[in-house]
């Protein structure tokens, strides 16, 4: 069988699964199964896909068989194969999750029939852009995720998720615009999209005109990787979403934004890494975020200053310019999206079980075993104590980092450490808060894990176990990172294109 046959799957089964479930919208168990099945699937595929990348090299499919280059071009290379086999596990095991009350949220008339073909069709954009191979696919890939996550961040039609998912999409919008924009500047001075022509042609222009469009592509994918300082659309945004829909907007969708850059800084630009900017944008993302997150009084808002933060200790390894710190944050890519949403499946439970996720109103959590070592576990690796794997990502990056004979990478690590110690605090805060202090004598709405769907429980306690996991295989994952990082710094993915056009 060739291999290049699959790379598509990713992208096409779930859309054709997509229109399954929406036949079966009075169905929503045989939905469920549908979804649940079809992502396993995916996340095969996925996995087929990311052996063959670290036996064979890049495996490349062109849609069409147009000659001289001219087509639609996936590329299932060892970073974009990981990319899919992290999300693929991800989005499996959460789409079991939601119920109607959890999507819903009591509002009368909400179409919670839609979740399942919008979750799915949010699944194929992500997928695309992972496989993306030009720049205008790549953006397809994004508007397809982006108008699926208008439908599921607004699902409910309460008054606080429209208003927050009002925010969300004017910001998507604006950031679409300015993406289109840059294609068409890109298109003009080159000639081509390509990721695999681009960098060659864009060499050839004046430096000028070089760094106007790597800027500018940068602002784009630091919107939607919510970056500082465009970082303030999200904490506004992801709390208001079911607990199901922020897991994933959390985990996957700012990922997809580090992805871009990663391709950015590493495919179209690898003579022009923008050290210093960058290395200035990754210490104030950390520090902003975290200190906006030790102010926050509701979990879910405090997790995505959290989650805004840490997107700081990735922007820091590209930064870097290297191959150990670009295999560093590949490893810390797969972790945080991992950890970040366990962790907010932990809160949908907390939500539940304690009747609020505000730090006022819970208490007497600790009565509930389970629950508190299901948000403990995720809880410390986000915070980095040793051995788990958030503990092993940053020391990757700072041993990255001080390699570079550079005053401001010495000052991103420190940004780092003092960022790891404040996240330690504020995940720390919520356990003190959530699960030790009392309640009022009068307050008895704690309840026990009885009263969630033993499918919920499963489902997070699966995400904690993997998270769990990861430490236990962070050799191998670290060498992965790294060959991948080998890969796009020596040309293996342009090579692998240009052999495979028709």
């Amino acid at each position: 069988m060739d291999l290049a046959n699959l790379v598509p799957i990713p992208v096409l089964l779930p859309l054709l699964a997509a229109g399954i479930t929406l036949i079966l919208a009075r169905h929503p168990a045989m939905q469920r199964v549908v979804s649940a099945s079809t992502l396993a699937v995916v996340a095969v595929v996925s996995l087929v896909l990311c052996l063959a990348a670290d036996a064979q090299g890049p495996t490349v499919l062109w849609v069409g068989a147009w000659p001289d280059g001219l087509g639609i071009v996936l590329v299932a290379d060892r970073l974009s194969s990981l990319m899919l086999l992290v999300s693929s596990i991800v989005v499996a095991i959460v789409v079991i999750f939601p119920s109607r009350r959890d999507i819903a949220d009591s509002a009368d008339g909400a179409p919670v029939s839609v979740f399942h073909p919008t979750f799915l069709v949010l699944t194929a954009g992500v997928s695309n852009a992972f496989l993306a191979g030009d720049l205008f696919n790549l953006f397809v890939g994004f508007e397809i995720l982006l108008f699926s996550s208008y439908v599921l961040i607004m699902l409910g039609a309460t008054r606080e998720r429209v208003r927050a998912g009002s925010t969300y999409v004017v910001v998507s919008v604006v950031s679409s615009l300015l993406f289109l924009l840059a294609i068409s500047l890109v298109y003009g001075a080159t000639g081509t999209v390509s990721f695999a022509q681009l960098p060659e042609r864009l060499a050839a222009l004046d430096p000028g005109m070089q760094l106007t469009i790597q800027l500018l592509l940068l602002v784009v994918f630091g919107i939607k990787a919510a970056i500082f300082p465009l970082q303030a659309w999200l904490p506004d945004s992801y709390p208001t979403a079911p607990a199901s829909v922020t897991a994933v907007f959390a985990g996957l969708l700012t990922k997809v934004g580090v992805f871009a850059i990663v391709r950015l800084q590493t495919l179209l630009f690898p003579e022009s890494p923008l050290t210093d900017l960058l290395l200035v944008v990754a210490i104030l993302t950390m520090l902003f975020g975290i200190l906006g997150a030790l102010a926050q009084g509701e979990i879910k808002r405090l997790l995505s200053f959290t989650l805004v933060s840490h997107i700081g200790y990735m922007l820091l390894g590209i930064a870097l310019g290297t191959e150990l710190g670009l295999g560093a944050a590949i490893f810390y890519i797969v972790h945080h999206i991992l950890v970040q949403t366990t962790l907010f499946i932990v809160v949908g439970l907390i939500e539940r079980v304690g009747g609020s996720t505000s730090l006022a109103r819970l208490g007497g959590l600790a009565s509930v075993p389970l629950l508190a070592v299901l948000y403990l576990v995720p809880a410390l690796n986000l915070g980095g104590i040793p051995p788990l794997s958030g503990f092993l990502g940053k020391v990757a990056l700072m041993d990255a980092a001080l390699m570079l004979d550079n005053p401001l990478a010495l000052v991103a690590v420190i940004a780092g450490v003092v960022t790891s110690i404040l996240t330690l605090i504020a995940v720390i805060r919520v356990w003190q808060r959530a699960f030790w202090q009392d309640r009022g004598e009068d307050d008895d709405r704690v309840h026990s894990l009885r009263v969630l769907p033993r499918i919920w429980v499963v489902a997070a306690s699966t995400l904690v176990a993997i998270t769990v996991a990861l430490t236990a295989i962070a050799g191998p994952l670290t060498d992965y990172a790294y060959r991948a990082a080998v890969d796009i710094h020596g040309g293996a993915y342009q090579a692998a294109v240009e052999e495979a056009i028709p």
